[in-house]
């Protein structure tokens, strides 16, 4: 006797056939369209030591849910994201994989608390990653996969919302010292404060405030700011990256923006499908640690779909390729209906009715025939 379930734990939940089947077909087309560009698949674990996951730096591990090993009697942790696991395995079992190295992943990750726009503390992690270059041409090519992996699995219009994580520090250690906490100084401008920035003696990154917006308009105010030049790289290699995406997604810029970009180095961007609050996307150009003193240029985006994939996307009607297999059916011809692509559901007794099964269609002698 199976005893009534309890509640789940807040922020987990369970998928029914149809997210279920959502889920699926949506995280099949993203992965696909990111292996039609060269990206290999790998699958790292759900659990690992909590060292290897960011256990010793303070911010990351207030992510993490740990327990013991009762094997190893050491302290492990579920994944929190997959992007860090993905640098483990180049930097270790691939480190001698020619560069640049192309990978993706598609899996669950679990938080340990759940953010006020994100409820969920289980959701569904996909990205690629480009291990050992962060060049513009990388940039490039990795925005552009991330739109039509998204377009792939039928998400979109999209907007892609440019940052420069780098910018503040450039601009300090030349043209615009400071003398308040530059820590201080990104917060009040990723918070968009004027008054706070004026009373850290940083009124001269005002204007970054308004160099936000539509993608040109803001780069111009972008590129009037810089009358030093120190940003005129960055600048241009904006303009580069989003060359091949207009017309194919709407494009703004936010210079100052940290949320989410807090080991990103030169380059950030955020994707945002219009009547979602949150980015369902993020990624850009980082570093993964290899030994005590050197590092390994990347670039990357990670997706979270789970929002996108309750709302709809991704669905279709159950019954469109759901076909009733009555008592004493050909079972040759239903396997060939099997390998086109057809879902059966037998009769187990001619009690059965298809159509209270949730089927379309029934196969007659005619072949399937809507019910």
């Amino acid at each position: 006797m199976i005893k009534a379930p309890a509640l789940l734990p807040e922020g987990l939940r369970d998928r029914l056939p149809a997210q279920a089947e959502a889920s699926s077909r949506v995280t099949r087309a993203l992965v696909d369209a990111m292996r039609a560009h060269g990206y290999q698949r790998v699958s790292p674990p759900l659990a690992e030591f909590r060292e290897t996951l960011g256990g010793d730096d303070e911010q990351t591990a207030r992510e993490l849910l740990r327990f013991t090993d009762p094997v190893s009697q050491r302290t492990l942790a579920l994944r929190p994201d997959i992007t860090r696991q993905v640098g483990r395995i180049a930097k270790s079992l691939l480190a001698h994989a020619p560069r640049p190295l192309r990978l993706c992943y598609a899996g669950q990750v679990v938080k340990l608390k759940a953010s006020q726009l994100r409820p969920a503390r289980e959701m569904l992690q996909v990205g690629a990653e480009i291990i050992g270059v962060d060049s513009v041409a990388a940039a490039r090519e990795i925005v552009l996969v991330a739109i039509q992996a998204l377009e792939a699995a039928g998400i979109g219009p999209v907007t892609i919302d440019f940052t420069l994580p780098d910018a503040i520090d450039l601009l300090a250690a030349g043209p615009l010292p400071l003398d308040a906490d530059i820590v201080a100084v990104r917060e009040e401008l990723d918070a968009k404060d004027a008054g706070a920035l004026t009373r850290l003696g940083a009124s001269a990154y005002l204007p970054l405030l308004n160099a936000t917006g539509p993608f040109d308009d803001a780069l111009a105010k972008l590129r009037a700011f810089d009358t030093s030049g120190v940003l005129a790289e960055r600048i241009a290699a904006l303009e580069e990256i989003a060359a091949p995406i207009r017309g194919r997604a709407t494009l703004t810029l936010d210079p100052t923006e940290r949320h989410g970009f807090v080991y990103h180095s030169w380059f950030g961007f955020s994707i945002f499908v219009p009547g979602f609050g949150d980015a369902v996307g993020r990624g850009g150009s980082y570093s993964i640690p290899v030994g005590e003193t050197s590092e390994e240029a990347a670039m990357g985006f990670s997706l979270y779909p789970d929002p996108l994939i309750d709302e709809g996307l991704g669905h279709m009607s159950d019954k469109e390729r759901r076909l009733f297999l009555p008592l004493g059916h050909d079972e040759d011809v239903a396997a060939g209906l099997r390998m086109d692509g057809w879902r059966t559901v037998a009769a187990l007794s001619a009690s059965d009715d298809g159509a209270l099964l949730g089927c379309g269609y029934s196969l007659s002698a005619d072949g399937p025939v809507p019910i």
